[in-house]
C-alpha cells in the first residue's frame, strides 16, 4: 500500500500561473488585508472596497464589507453589486471566486477553491473555481467547497457544506447540504 509522502509535493504550477501575482505583492497584500480587512479597525466600507479594487478585485456598487474579513487574493475576486460579506468570512479564493448580485455572506462562512488530492502519494493542490450566483445567500459558518456553483437565489443554512452544486432557488443544509426545500421570496 502506498502512503502519501509530503516531502515530494510541488505547487510550482500553481505559482507560475496566472492566479498568482508573486511573493512581494502578494506579501504586501497580505499586510494591507490584516491592517484594513482582516481587523476590527473602523476602517469605512469605501476605502476597504478601494483598496480591493486597487489589488484587482472587481467590485460592484454598494458593497458591504464587515469587519474581520479575510481575502486571500483580491485579483482572483469578482464581487457584483449590493453584496454583503458578514464578519469574520473567509474568502480563501485559490481559484477565481464570483459573488453575485444581491448575494449574503454571513458571518464565518468559509469559501475554499483549493484543496487536495488525497488520492495522490503527493497530495497534489487542486484549485477550481467558485461561483455565487445571484440573490444567493450563504449562512453564518457554511463552507462552500472548490468547483461549487451556487445557482441563483439558492440558501445554504447555518453551519451548512456545500459539496455539490446548489440547484437555483433551493434551501441547502447538512454536511454534506442536501436540498431540503424550495426557497419562495414573497414580493
Amino acid at each position: 500500500m502506498n502512503k502519501t509522502d509530503l516531502s515530494k509535493y510541488n505547487n510550482d504550477w500553481y505559482k507560475k500561473s496566472n492566479l498568482t501575482k508573486g511573493f512581494l505583492v502578494t506579501l504586501i497584500w497580505f499586510i494591507v488585508n490584516k491592517i484594513f480587512l482582516n481587523s476590527y479597525l473602523l476602517i469605512p466600507v469605501s476605502f476597504k472596497r478601494a483598496i480591493l479594487r486597487f489589488f484587482g478585485a472587481k467590485i460592484g456598487k454598494n458593497v458591504m464589507i464587515k469587519h474581520s474579513v479575510n481575502i486571500k487574493y483580491p485579483w482572483n475576486l469578482d464581487i457584483g453589486d449590493n453584496v454583503w460579506i458578514g464578519e469574520n468570512v473567509w474568502i480563501d479564493n485559490l481559484g477565481k471566486v464570483k459573488i453575485g448580485d444581491n448575494s449574503c455572506l454571513s458571518q464565518g462562512a468559509l469559501l475554499l477553491s483549493g484543496n487536495h488530492n488525497y488520492k495522490s502519494s503527493t497530495f497534489d493542490l487542486i484549485v477550481e473555481d467558485i461561483i455565487i450566483e445571484d440573490g444567493v445567500w450563504i449562512g453564518a459558518k457554511s463552507v462552500v467547497c472548490s468547483g461549487i456553483t451556487c445557482h441563483s437565489h439558492s440558501v445554504l443554512s447555518v453551519n451548512s457544506v456545500a459539496t455539490k452544486s446548489l440547484d437555483a432557488y433551493y434551501i441547502y443544509q447538512g454536511n454534506p447540504a442536501n436540498a431540503i426545500r424550495q426557497r419562495e421570496i414573497a414580493f
